[in-house]
């Protein structure tokens, strides 16, 4: 830290180590929620969701071994296989997260929470969901398929990660189908979605903030008004038309959901000839949003 004064090295240190305790907390909070998720939900309704924790539900439901630590003894191979292909940081949290949720599925004293498949189905996805999402947004995974998709990957360049964990899933949904039943296959099935989907969630952010383009020749008008009426900054992205050859800066501003009336109310009250396009900002950082230093 050559150059820079003591106050503000000892506020970097102060930050990493508050990120490093954010991460380590969520991937805790994240493997007790999602481990959370296979005795209240999954195994009682015989899904198996995918991965290395589907095929040991499967060996579950077939021999009664705890799911938990047929899972751990699947994965831990794997990692020790493929962690030199990993960041050490990576490889340090994921096997920790491996290890905690693994543990957690058969330690947990959680009761059945339904014994409704549709239902297990169903909230068995939204629980698992946020439980991965979180780990992820620690910095760490809990699935040993994945290095197993980036070994093969590697190996075989024409197969790619995402088609792997796609076709690895697949196998486990028919080996359900086959040694478990049909319908719980199907159920397996509608719960991988459900769970990707709130995974996906999780990991982009819950917020509902908007990202407004304008291209308009009042430009300078109306990133005025924004900044001045509303308090948000606006920012000019250099542009030029492709037809007209003309060059105009483009105002790009990020807003709350309730802001987007009052910004389309004064694009059309400097130009109303003018276009724009309004796109999700799932996740908006930095001043007037959450601070950067709160996002592990």
């Amino acid at each position: 830290m050559k150059g820079i004064h003591p106050d503000e090295a000892m506020k970097k240190i102060a930050q990493r180590k508050n990120v490093l305790i954010r991460a380590y907390g969520q991937i805790l909070l994240g493997c007790i929620i999602g481990a959370a998720a296979y005795p209240t939900f999954l195994i009682p309704n015989r899904i198996a969701p995918g991965g290395l924790t589907g095929i040991a539900t499967i060996l579950n439901h077939l021999f009664q071994v705890p799911v938990g630590t047929v899972s751990l003894i699947l994965n831990v191979p794997l990692f020790i296989i493929g962690y030199r292909r990993m960041g050490k940081i990576f490889a340090f949290r994921s096997l920790l997260a491996t290890l905690l949720f693994s543990a957690l599925i058969d330690l947990l004293p959680l009761p059945a929470v339904s014994n409704d498949p549709l239902l297990g189905t169903l909230f068995g996805g939204v629980v698992l969901g946020i439980g991965m999402g979180l780990i992820l947004r620690g910095g760490a995974t809990t699935g040993g398929t994945d290095m197993m998709a980036k070994m093969v990957h590697r190996r075989f360049p024409f197969i790619s990660v995402g088609a792997f964990l796609f076709f690895f899933d697949f196998l486990v949904v028919c080996a359900a189908g086959l040694l478990i039943g049909g319908e719980e296959a199907l159920y397996a099935l509608i719960n991988i979605y459900v769970c990707s989907r709130v995974m996906d969630t999780v990991m982009v952010g819950f917020s509902g903030n908007k990202a407004c383009f304008v291209m308009t020749d009042e430009w300078n008008s109306v990133a005025h008004r924004i900044m001045k009426e509303i308090g948000r900054g606006a920012t000019y992205l250099q542009a030029k038309g492709a037809y007209s050859g003309t060059e105009r800066p483009v105002v790009l501003c990020v807003v709350s959901r309730q802001e987007i009336t009052a910004i389309k109310r004064i694009v059309q009250e400097e130009d109303s000839t003018a276009f724009m396009f309004i796109t999700d900002a799932h996740e908006a950082l930095g001043e007037g949003f959450a601070r950067l230093d709160e996002e592990g």
